[in-house]
């Protein structure tokens, strides 16, 4: 004779199994709040965490700003289903945030692909939990998540994530003709605008050829106040730019002026 107990606790772990994989079909398809909210649920009102198995993956990147003439930095973050433009190059960190997968097994994919081909033809696949890419090319990106989590007599539970959306912006390039290094707090420093710029040099040179400045992606953003490679502020005069560049979009510019340094020269507030 089968005990009446046994069969009752079997029912019910019968029953739980079956909670259990509905959990995991259901966490799929929610937010990461809402996947926090069920996993609580589950532990305080079920007695289990079974559907605790999942991801939150985020990316974030570093954006820098000339702004007053001062460089700022800001770091964004982004979840799923967030849509964000940005400038070239765009160096992007993509999280994995694998949670509760002590015991399980994670196989990882990050897929980098145009919205326009689909899943199907991705520009780039990734097997990492976390990893690096620097988008180069104006266009849209959309960017998915995908892990498997395996366990030992246990069913495989799939996560795939919302899409990031991240447009690079086309490019832009541009540079003023003067400016008076004097210390009045306008228009001290000689700035070159750009946007999306993936290469860049540039050489600034006096009337006989000789180079007093130089300048790549690696410092533009800091710009040219004047000074010489010794230090002292350049004379009133002509000086030359040489600039060559290739903006994200596959324009390349090709700029030579000139560039008046006007130390005299001094902008008053009417």
């Amino acid at each position: 004779m089968v005990d009446g107990f046994f069969i009752v606790s079997l029912q019910k772990d019968i029953v739980r199994y079956r909670i259990q994989l509905m959990g995991q079909r259901i966490m799929k398809r929610c937010s990461s709040l809402t996947r926090v909210w069920l996993s609580v649920f589950a532990f305080v009102f079920l007695g289990m965490s079974a559907f605790a198995q999942t991801a939150y993956p985020t990316i974030a990147y570093t954006v820098t700003e000339t702004v007053n003439n001062e460089i700022s930095t800001t770091d964004v973050e982004m979840n799923p289903g967030d849509d964000q433009v940005a400038n070239a190059p765009l160096t992007i960190k993509m999280f994995a945030n694998l949670d509760e997968n002590v015991g399980w097994e994670s196989k990882c994919e990050w897929k980098i692909y145009d919205p326009k081909d689909g899943e199907s033809k991705p520009l780039l696949n990734r097997f990492e939990e976390n990893t690096t890419y620097t988008l180069e090319k104006a266009g849209a990106y959309n960017i998915k998540f995908y892990v498997t989590f395996s366990k030992a007599d246990e069913e495989d539970f799939e996560y795939e994530s919302d899409v990031f959306k991240i447009t690079i912006t086309e490019s832009q390039l541009s540079c003023p003709d003067g400016f008076s290094p004097n210390g009045d707090g306008k228009n001290d420093v000689f700035y070159v605008k750009h946007q999306s710029i993936v290469k860049m040099r540039g050489v600034i040179a006096n009337r006989w050829g000789q180079k007093v400045y130089s300048f790549d992606l690696s410092n533009v953003d800091k710009g040219w106040d004047g000074r010489q490679n010794n230090g002292s502020i350049v004379k009133d005069g002509v000086y030359f730019l040489s600039l060559q560049a290739e903006g994200s979009d596959g324009v390349k510019y090709n700029i030579r002026k000139a560039v008046n340094v006007l130390k005299g020269f001094r902008e008053y507030d009417e």
